[in-house]
């Protein structure tokens, strides 16, 4: 025994040694072995504190204060942590890294995570409103600008990029991620891993990234957050899975499990999920942390019976790091001593953690990501100009009756109105990271920066929306009952040219934890709209917000409407471009707008029933009040310019597995000025082994197009773009005839046959 523990000492000498010395270092080829060589060194309580995620929930730089504090604190000195959450300051990050380097045994260096979603200081468009712009350039962009100011602050790794598909409009969370269409979403998620990480993890200037929830998570029922998710293994491969895989062939370092239970297992103890096709069928080498939580979570699932059941679980279904659960701290040694978990299974564990701190260049320096400097180097006023570039692409002109946008020159008096038309704070969105409160561009300040000397604004708040304290942790408390700015607002709109009401939801009515039964206006924000609209109809709606909304009197009732989701930092001068005619709007809608919340969960690529449609019975799968379809469906969003789709054509009407066939649209700009168009790709398999989608996105194009000019979309269709989760339980091309779409949105689609054959 003595000897054992004296070759340990010499070996934790020869790593620090190693950790120090460049000329050590490079014998040492590739990360495989460095990995193996430090695993080899770890005691049982060494590899399980690597396993261990704390929060930063003192102050780092300075004394531990509390019992618990001071607990983490010790376990941080001996090296017993794996990573931090929540620690946002060089000082701080230094500090934590500093306990753990200068007083622990091996120096393993630690991680530093936290929840940066759109931007850390510069704030860009909440996700699903940045996906409406369909520009993945802007989006990786985008999150490569969040990783700069991120690690300028001592952050090295985001929980980000949340790639739920989420067809429910009343889930808190929809605001998160990109939408409902896989196929969309799995773009959007390579394009954020790639501006997020970089070519190169151990670039400073680029931090790790982590693809969430996995899995299921936006599927939850009725909508509400960390509820039950019911779906079958065909639905769970063709419509959950793909942006994960996306995610996981770009290289992201981690992915973060989810809180839901999934056929009655919950996601952190599912091992088909996470060991057997993440982990086996991926090949995937980075490691998984839960969310906050969710190991323990599996104790009122009635999944685990306490802590150190729920630790065998978690570990044995591939869950490698406990985030805030306390879980595998309390009891995966003893599990591993007892004989009831594998010893192996705590090293693949720690094998995959440790790799991908290698990888991140921690073991060459730990203290790569606490430079001080670096702050003075971000330029944050290019930032908040970036800013402002991908907030005009995300803006989705829904309806322009009479062309009444842009504001015409001959328009010289403007009311503004409405409770989010000053507000500096709800543009901001949740999920804010370090976004400063009330540091937003408002649509009032937007306007007035824009307009000229002769054009006078007015302004009107009508009514408020909430009151009281609002933040993440406290829910708006919506006002019902104070009409007392009404009559202002209606006097203001009686004596101007044109309206324009700035209505939505408080940054924090979406989110985490905000899932909602209704999904309209809240509170007296459609009675203030319908007030002012009997005595001005000249009415733009610009909506903010962080979900799709309920607004089907406005779309029958008004002539304009602007889906501005929450825009970030440069909300209101981005608004005003596109309502000015600076900038031509050519966003598109990542999700269906429902004419009534009793149609959610609703999206575009259902499947067909038995009883599809019939005008002349009653007994077809319909709503007898409603009609079926959206009130703007997925892929929809208008421009300032029109165009005009030529008949599509195909180089074949068939082809084979060994063949590829091109679908070729053109698209002329018909209007008079120059303008984007985002053209849909769609296919539907007509009869196969499982029961398809009425249409499903395969690909898209944006075109810049000048007034007159005529410029064509290509989409290639191979074997691969025909594949799907087979009832055979397989990723198979079925033989068969296909039906391809294509045209601006979802519903306004040409249509053109296709037959493969293997």
């Amino acid at each position: 025994m003595k000897k054992f523990k004296l070759t340990v000492l010499l070996l934790g000498v020869s790593f620090f040694t190693y950790s120090q010395n460049s000329e050590i270092k490079s014998s040492v080829k590739n990360v495989e072995q460095k990995v193996d060589s430090v695993l080899s060194m770890m005691t049982l309580e060494e590899k399980v504190g690597q396993m261990i995620q704390y929060n930063g929930s003192w102050d780092l730089t300075g004394p531990a204060s509390g019992g618990d504090n001071k607990q983490k604190e010790e376990r941080l000195k001996k090296g017993l942590v794996g990573s931090m959450l929540n620690v946002l300051s060089v000082e701080a990050v230094e500090k934590a890294q500093r306990l753990n380097m200068e007083n622990s045994r091996l120096k393993i260096p630690l991680m530093f995570g936290y929840d940066v979603i759109h931007g850390y200081k510069t704030i860009f468009p909440v996700p699903l409103g940045e996906t409406a712009s369909w520009d993945l350039e802007a989006m990786e962009e985008s999150a490569r600008i969040a990783a700069l100011e991120s690690v300028a602050e001592g952050v090295n790794w985001t929980f980000s990029p949340m790639i739920d598909i989420s067809r429910d409009a009343r889930w808190g969370r929809i605001m998160e991620g990109s939408g409902e269409d896989p196929y969309l979403t799995s773009k959007v998620a390579v394009a954020k891993v790639n501006g997020y990480q970089g070519n190169d993890l151990s670039d400073p200037k680029t931090i790790a990234a982590t693809a969430k929830h996995f899995a299921g998570y936006g599927l939850a029922e009725g909508g509400k957050d960390y509820n039950a998710v019911n779906i079958g293994q065909n639905e769970l491969h063709n419509v959950v899975l793909p942006p994960f895989q996306a995610a996981a062939e770009a290289g992201v370092a981690t992915f973060m499990n989810a809180f839901n239970t999934i056929d009655n297992i919950p996601a952190t103890g599912s091992e088909s999920l996470q060991r057997e096709t993440l982990k086996k069928d991926w090949n995937w080498n980075g490691f998984i942390v839960s969310d906050w939580g969710s190991i323990t979570e599996m104790i009122p699932h009635g999944f685990a019976r306490d802590k150190v059941h729920a630790a065998e679980i978690a570990v044995k279904a591939g869950s490698d790091m406990d985030m805030e659960g306390g879980a595998y701290e309390a009891g995966l040694e003893k599990l591993v001593e007892e004989g009831q978990v594998d010893e192996k299974l705590i090293d693949d564990a720690v094998r995959r953690i440790l790799r991908v701190k290698f990888k991140m260049g921690l073991f060459d320096d730990p203290y790569r990501y606490s430079n001080s400097k670096l702050k003075n180097q971000v330029p944050y006023d290019e930032h908040r100009q970036k800013a402002r570039e991908i907030a005009r692409k995300s803006i989705v002109l829904l309806k322009n009756e009479n062309d009444i946008l842009p504001v015409a020159n001959s328009v010289k008096k403007i009311a503004v109105i409405g409770p989010l038309a000053d507000d500096k704070d709800t543009p901001i969105g949740n999920w804010r990271a370090q976004g400063e409160k009330n540091s937003a561009v408002s649509v009032l300040e937007g306007l007035k920066n824009a307009v000229g000397a002769s054009t006078e604004i007015t302004y009107a708040k009508g009514v408020t929306l909430g009151q009281g304290e609002r933040s993440f942790l406290f829910p708006l408390d919506i006002n019902e009952t104070d009409r007392s700015g009404i009559p202002d607002a209606v006097e203001k709109a009686s004596d101007a040219e044109m309206v324009i009401m700035v209505l939505g939801e408080d940054a924090f009515q979406s989110g985490e934890g905000r899932s909602q039964a209704n999904i309209g206006l809240a509170g007296l924000q459609m009675e203030l709209l319908k007030e002012v609209h009997k005595v001005n109809q000249n009415i733009a709606l610009v909506l903010i917000n962080g979900r799709p909304l309920e607004i089907t009197w406005a779309a029958e009732n008004l002539p304009a409407i602007v889906e501005a989701w929450q825009l970030g930092t440069e909300s209101g001068n981005a608004i005003a471009d596109v309502l000015l005619g600076k900038y031509n709007p050519s966003a598109k809608l990542p999700v269906s707008f429902p004419r009534a919340v009793g149609q959610e969960p609703l999206y575009y690529n259902h499947k067909n029933t038995g009883r599809p449609y019939s005008p002349e019975h009653v007994t077809f799968s319909h709503y007898t009040d409603i009609e079926n379809g959206p009130l703007y469906p997925f892929g929809f969003g208008l421009s300032y310019t029109t165009f005009e789709y030529a008949k599509p054509e195909l180089s074949a009407s068939e082809f084979n597995a060994n063949g590829s066939v091109t679908l070729r649209v053109a698209v002329t700009n018909t209007g008079d000025v120059a303008g984007k168009e985002i053209v849909q790709f769609y296919l539907r398999d007509m009869v196969a082994s499982a029961a398809r989608p009425v249409k499903e996105l395969k690909g898209f194009e944006l075109l810049e197009i000048k007034p007159g000019e005529t410029k064509s979309a290509e989409f290639t269709i191979d074997r691969e773009t025909l594949k799907f989760y087979t009832a055979e339980g397989k990723w198979e091309t079925e033989e068969g005839e296909f039906e391809l779409m294509v045209g601006p949105n979802s519903e306004d689609l040409q249509r053109i046959n296709l037959k493969y054959s293997k």
